[in-house]
């Protein structure tokens, strides 16, 4: 597996994370504020093109009794919009457990109030995407065990 790019889609703000080449690490990566739909899917796909992305992660934020509520539904809105515009296969992620993850990691690595705002969205898809890399790498050790 190459590079596998994470997405934390808002209604302001889409935080995006990246793997290392070797899928093992997710890092934040930039934030894009939010323009219109087809120019936040341009520039995410501009940077997946940019940096070799083979696979899209986006997390996707369920009720805590795992329904769909509506900001989920913005999400598969945004994300089906993406995918008429690429052939890079995009997967979901649930998320419901990953803003308290990223919200103590923000606070936990930046000293600056203003930074660790901006960062949070990166941050989060970081956690996303990393929560998913590890998902990965132990079904691939299952399958080699087997």
């Amino acid at each position: 597996m190459g590079r596998v790019l994470g997405l934390d889609v808002g209604d302001r703000r889409i935080g995006l994370a990246l793997s290392d080449p070797g899928s093992i690490l997710a890092s934040p990566l930039i934030i894009i504020e939010h323009t219109s739909e087809l120019q936040d899917i341009e520039a995410i796909l501009k940077i997946a093109k940019e940096r070799e992305v083979e696979r899209i992660i986006v997390g996707l934020p369920r009720l805590m009794n795992g329904d769909i509520g509506p900001q989920a539904q913005k999400v598969q809105t945004f994300v089906e919009a993406m995918r008429s515009h690429t052939q890079t296969p995009i997967e979901y992620r649930d998320e419901r457990l990953t803003t308290v993850t990223a919200q103590r990691l923000k606070q936990e690595t930046s000293s600056k109030k203003k930074n660790r705002n901006l960062r949070y969205d990166a941050m989060a898809a970081a956690v996303i995407l990393q929560d998913y890399l590890e998902e990965q790498a132990m079904n691939k050790q299952r399958e080699n065990t087997i």
